[in-house]
């Protein structure tokens, strides 16, 4: 049974091929699918979800108890903030300044990292706790790889429509977690019954069901 942390280098690695792929550097200044980002502020958005990951493996493990996934998200600030708002717009310069380095380099810079922690991570014990200096808390490794994992998956499709190609199909191990936590937040934000409804009965499902 393939581990989350065998699962995350999996979906990582489709990132960074896809990094790679010829169309992503020639529209990189092109608009991408999201709204006020480039392709390449996508490109850097989505290579960062594997930048991020090192410095949480490097950080000294920490007494501090993990809190549960959804808790996570419920104390995310970007989870509901407008587009326009101080939130989205720095992780919209971060990307940017991400990219500034170009299509080439920024690939090389991810494929390098990746490398680094396909040789490191399956060394980690499966009850490390991962603390996050930018939130103030810790999660569980697998909680951690989790949110890394989603990120990823989103981002890699966004990425993929943006550059008119086919976004990969994520490992079962992957997609399982990834489908999970997306379901939990969509339920949180619009009921039980409207997620039921759009999964189970077209007839009276709601206009939208969207996790994030």
């Amino acid at each position: 049974m393939m581990s989350l942390k065998d699962a995350y280098l999996d979906v990582a690695a489709q990132a960074v091929t896809l990094l790679g792929a010829p169309e992503v550097g020639a529209l990189w200044e092109e608009s991408s699918a999201l709204a006020e980002m480039t392709v390449g502020g996508l490109a850097g958005h989505l290579a960062y979800q594997v930048f991020s990951v090192s410095p949480a493996l490097r950080e000294p493990t920490t007494d501090a108890a993990p809190i549960p996934l959804l808790e996570h998200y419920a104390r995310a600030a970007w989870i509901d903030a407008p587009l326009d708002g101080e939130v989205n717009a720095g992780i919209r310069a971060k990307g940017e300044g991400i990219a500034s380095e170009g299509a080439q380099a920024l690939c090389a810079r991810a494929r390098a990292m990746l490398a680094e922690q396909e040789a490191a991570l399956p060394a980690f014990r499966d009850d490390w706790v991962v603390f996050m200096p930018q939130t103030g808390w810790a999660l569980s490794l697998d909680d951690f790889l989790v949110t890394r994992m989603m990120e990823l998956a989103v981002h890699t499709d966004d990425l993929a429509v943006s550059v008119g190609i086919a976004a990969p199909e994520l490992p079962a191990a992957a997609f399982d977690p990834v489908l999970t936590l997306l379901a939990r937040l969509a339920a949180r934000r619009h009921g039980q019954a409207a997620l039921l409804r759009a999964l189970a009965r077209t007839e009276r499902a709601p206009s939208a069901i969207n996790a994030l």
